[in-house]
Formats: structure tokens, C-alpha cells, sequence
């Protein structure tokens, strides 16, 4: 079993990676953080889908937040002032903000500071539609 909570995210997105890089500089929670692309992710229990669609936070006994709970989980675990932001991203209605918040910034993060074409979404998947 993992000792640590396990931060998954797109390490081929410029924007994710330098977000994940501030984290661990200024924040410095107390997990592993890897990108997907190089994660075992059977072994942690997340599907490549999922992962390719939000950043994950896999705590040690496998349960799996993702998303702007993801992103909370990570504060939770920082230092300093940190996890009294963590908690309130994870208390309605603030939770329901943060997660549209992080909706609109995963769906443009092509876009955002250090993106790149790479960082966009995958498409989802067009299975009957003419193309």
C-alpha cells in the first residue's frame, strides 16, 4: 500500500505540469505527483479516460477525487494557510463554484499561460455520427 496520496495530471499539458511544478514549490503538499502518461493506473485504480479528462488525487487506501476535489485534496495537504482553502473548495455552494471554475479552466487550458495545442481535451468520442 502507498504511504502517500498520489497527484495524477497531463504531463504532455505545459500549463498543467507548471501548475503541478507551483504547487510543489510554494505549496508543498504532501503527496507523489506524476503524470498519467507515465503512471501505473490500473494499480491505482483510474481509468486512462478519466485521467486524460482531470487531474486526480488517489489517496493512499484508493479513493479517487478528481477534479476541482482534486485540487482541494492537494490544498488540504499543504502547508501553511493552505488547508483552510482546501476545506472551504470542498463545502456547497463554494464546491459547486470550484468546480465549475475548474471546468472552464481544464476545457481552455490550450489557452491559459504555458499552454500549448498539447494541452488541449481529447474530443469525445464521435461512435455513430457521420463524419
Amino acid at each position: 500500500m502507498r504511504r502517500q496520496p498520489v497527484l495524477v495530471y497531463d504531463g504532455d499539458c505545459a500549463f498543467c505540469t507548471s501548475a503541478v511544478r507551483f504547487a510543489e514549490r510554494w505549496l508543498r503538499p504532501r503527496c507523489a505527483a506524476t503524470p498519467w502518461q507515465f503512471a501505473d493506473l490500473a494499480q491505482l485504480g483510474v481509468s486512462r479516460r478519466r485521467a486524460e479528462h482531470e487531474v486526480l488525487w488517489v489517496t493512499p487506501t484508493g479513493a479517487v477525487h478528481g477534479g476541482a476535489q482534486a485540487v482541494a485534496k492537494l490544498l488540504l495537504s499543504a502547508d501553511r494557510g493552505w488547508p483552510v482553502v482546501g476545506a472551504l473548495l470542498t463545502l456547497p455552494p463554494l464546491r459547486w463554484a470550484a468546480q465549475g471554475v475548474y471546468r472552464l479552466i481544464a476545457r481552455n487550458r490550450h489557452r491559459m499561460p504555458g499552454g500549448t495545442a498539447a494541452c488541449a481535451l481529447p474530443s469525445p468520442p464521435t461512435a455513430g455520427k457521420p463524419t
